[in-house]
C-alpha cells in the first residue's frame, strides 16, 4: 500500500508532461495550417492625423475634426496633438510624459510612448468640448499621472507586484491565464479558459443585471484573454460589464461577444473570420483599441482572442498586450507568436477586427 501511494505523484507528473508536449504539438500543427500568401499589412501611423489649420496658429490650442473614424483632435499652440476623442467612444487618448513598458521575461521589445488612455464619463460627440461634463473631466485628467489603461494592464504581467485595497483584497499582481488542463479535454489545450476577473479576485461580483459572478477556487489569480480585458477596462477602469455575452449592458464576457457587440466604435469592421477577411490596412488603429483575432479553427465562426493596442516598440512595430496560455498570463512577449499587428506574423495574419470603446 505504501509503495502505491508513493508512485502517484510520479504518474501525475508524467501525465502533466505528456499534456504539455501534446499541447505544444497541437499549437504548432494548428499554426502550420495558416493559409499562405496573405497580403502583408503595414501600419503608417497611429495618432498622425495629418496637418491641421491649428498648426498655423501658435497662439492657442485648437480643435479640428478628422474622419475614418469621425473624431475630434485637440492640438496645442505648437500644433502638436494633445488629445484624440472619437465619436461614440468613451476612451480618450491623451498626450503626456513618455513612459516605457517592457516585459524582460518574455521579450526584448520595449514600447516607449507618450500616449495615455483614459475613460471619459460619457461617449464623445462632435462639439462635446463645450459640454460641462467634458471641461470638468479634462481639467482633472488632462495632465493627470494617475494609472491609466496601460499602467493598469502591466500590473498583471509576469513579476508584477501584488496590490491590495483597504479591505486587504489583492486586486493586482502577476496573473495566470488559467489552471492546468489535466483532463486532456478540449483538444489538449495546456490551460483552461473561462477565468474572469472575479476568479482572479476570488470574491463574488454582483452585476447590474442582478446576476452574481461566483469565483472558482482553482481559477484564483487567473485571467483568460477576455477576462484580462474585463479586469483592466471593467473592474479597474469602471467600464460597464455584462454578466455574459447576452445578459445586461456593457462589455460582453468573451472576445467574440465583444467584437460583435454594439459597444463603442468599429475601427476595423468585422467582415468575416477567414484569412481573406484580414483587414487590408491598420492605419486607423490607435493606442487603447481592442483588437480581435481568429486563432483556432475549432471555434468555427467565433473570434477567439482579444488584446489592447499598446503602441510602437523600439523597432517600429505596432504591439498589443493580451493574456495567453503559452505565457500563462498577460504579455507583450514572443512566446506563441510575437505581439505585432503589422507585418506578416502569426497575430498579424489572424487579426480580423478592432473596436474603440
Amino acid at each position: 500500500m505504501a509503495g502505491k501511494k508513493k508512485s502517484r505523484p510520479v504518474v501525475s507528473g508524467l501525465v502533466v508532461l505528456v499534456l504539455v508536449a501534446t499541447s505544444g504539438y497541437l499549437t504548432l500543427e494548428l499554426r502550420k495550417q495558416e493559409a499562405p500568401g496573405v497580403t502583408e499589412v503595414r501600419n503608417v501611423g497611429v495618432l498622425d492625423g495629418g496637418e491641421s489649420s491649428a498648426a498655423a496658429d501658435e497662439s492657442e490650442a485648437k480643435w479640428s475634426r478628422l474622419e475614418n473614424p469621425a473624431r475630434s483632435v485637440l492640438r496645442g499652440a505648437d500644433g502638436q496633438i494633445k488629445a484624440v476623442f472619437t465619436d461614440g467612444a468613451r476612451l480618450a487618448t491623451l498626450t503626456g510624459p513618455a513612459r516605457t513598458f517592457a516585459e524582460p521575461a518574455s521579450t526584448s521589445s520595449k514600447v516607449s510612448t507618450t500616449d495615455w488612455v483614459r475613460l471619459m464619463p460619457e461617449s464623445w460627440e462632435k462639439g462635446a468640448e463645450k459640454e460641462k461634463w467634458f471641461t470638468e473631466w479634462y481639467a482633472e485628467y488632462g495632465d493627470s499621472k494617475e494609472d491609466d489603461l496601460f499602467a493598469t494592464s502591466f500590473q498583471y504581467v509576469t513579476g508584477a507586484p501584488q496590490k491590495k485595497d483597504e479591505q486587504g483584497l489583492a486586486y493586482a499582481g502577476d496573473a495566470n491565464f488559467g489552471p492546468l488542463n489535466t483532463s486532456g479535454a478540449e483538444g489538449g489545450d495546456l490551460r483552461l479558459e473561462q477565468s474572469d476577473f472575479y476568479d482572479y479576485l476570488g470574491t463574488p461580483y454582483p452585476f447590474r443585471d442582478g446576476r452574481t459572478g461566483t469565483p472558482e477556487p482553482m481559477r484564483a489569480k487567473s485571467l483568460d484573454c477576455s477576462g484580462f480585458i474585463r479586469m483592466v477596462l471593467g473592474y479597474r477602469t469602471r467600464y460597464p460589464l455584462m454578466s455574459s455575452d447576452t445578459s445586461g449592458d456593457g462589455l460582453p464576457r468573451t472576445a467574440n461577444g465583444m467584437a460583435r457587440s454594439d459597444e463603442g466604435v468599429d475601427v476595423l469592421p468585422l467582415t468575416g473570420v477567414t484569412p481573406d477577411d484580414r483587414p487590408s490596412a491598420i492605419d486607423q488603429l490607435q493606442p487603447g483599441d481592442l483588437v480581435f483575432f481568429k486563432l483556432d479553427a475549432r471555434t468555427k465562426d467565433r473570434l477567439d482572442h482579444v488584446g489592447i493596442v499598446l503602441g510602437y516598440d523600439t523597432e517600429g512595430h505596432l504591439i498589443f498586450v493580451s493574456s495567453r496560455e503559452e505565457v500563462n498570463g498577460p504579455t507583450i512577449g514572443n512566446v506563441g507568436g510575437v505581439s505585432r499587428l503589422d507585418g506578416n506574423g502569426y497575430y498579424a495574419k489572424t487579426l480580423r477586427s478592432a473596436k474603440r470603446l
